[in-house]
């Protein structure tokens, strides 16, 4: 393999650790640069790009694992120092988190054929796109300057389900993982920051699981030509990812979420452009 498939991968790396969890659709940009490129070389067939998509994306969920490492260890009860009354007080959270994930997970599931099948398209992505660029701007429209919910410790589990509900809206392509369930969470009286820091630990779950599966229905394809192409985009989409993250949960409160929003129209046009 030739020094520019690595920087290929790099490429296409940097732009799913950016995008996978800011509210811009990763879906959308990938599209874009999956026709200019994985497309156009002979050893990446559908399936090995597939793959390497898989991998990338691996690559920003262990970002959030590190970014989020000491709430993990407490929600899966691995930090030996915390009293009896933290320790219900964590079993809550981690309650929460699960039933914030069910809803998607189980359509997840159910849909996962007709979703592959139907809805990658264009089209749909465009939708989705504008769509959840509305939904964002509406969030903060009706968002209070003073949120009741400042932290992800005072989340409920009604909240926590609702915000879940709201999540299955990202399994419309180009809606945005984060751009719905945070947009979700302001809607129910969270800051931006709690919304944001909920949305991206209830993603590792859900990710890691959806993402193994793939993999191991893949696992052929981790041939040795496509082992250093997938090596370089996984480490580059970690990088950027967690550079990304830190410095989107920085900002997300002074911000907000419509010019994200204003982002993703324009990505939609511009998607339009290349493609009609």
């Amino acid at each position: 393999m030739d020094i520019s498939m690595i920087l290929k991968a790099i490429i296409l790396g940097i732009v799913e650790g950016l995008t996978e969890f800011a509210p811009v659709s990763s879906t959308g940009h990938m599209i874009i640069v999956d026709d200019m490129w994985l497309q156009s070389e002979q050893f990446l067939t559908k399936y090995v790009a597939n793959t390497f998509k898989i991998v990338i994306q691996l690559g920003s969920i262990l970002a959030v694992i590190v970014v989020f490492k000491d709430r993990f260890i407490d929600l899966l009860g691995f930090n030996k120092f915390h009293k009896e009354n933290i320790q219900i007080e964590r079993r809550l959270r981690l309650s929460q988190v699960i039933v914030g994930l069910l809803p998607a997970a189980g359509l997840g599931v159910l849909f996962e054929d007709y979703i592959d099948e139907h809805l990658f398209s264009i089209t749909t992505v465009l939708i989705g796109l504008v769509v959840g660029a509305v939904l964002m701007i509406l969030a903060d429209r009706v968002s209070s300057k003073e949120p009741m919910i400042q932290t992800v410790d005072q989340i409920t589990f009604k909240q926590a389900l609702f915000v879940g509900c709201i999540q299955c809206l990202s399994l419309w392509p180009g809606f945005s993982r984060s751009g719905s369930t945070i947009s979700g969470g302001v809607l129910l009286g969270m800051s931006h920051r709690a919304a944001a820091d909920f949305t991206f630990i209830m993603a590792v779950p859900i990710m890691v699981g959806a993402s193994g599966l793939s993999l191991l229905k893949n696992w052929q394809y981790f041939t040795f030509e496509a082992i250093p192409f997938f090596i370089a985009g996984f480490i580059s989409a970690f990088v950027f990812a967690l550079l990304s993250i830190r410095f989107f949960l920085k900002l997300i409160n002074r911000i907000k979420l419509v010019p994200f929003a204003v982002y993703r129209i324009i990505l939609a046009f511009v998607i339009c452009i290349i493609y009609f």
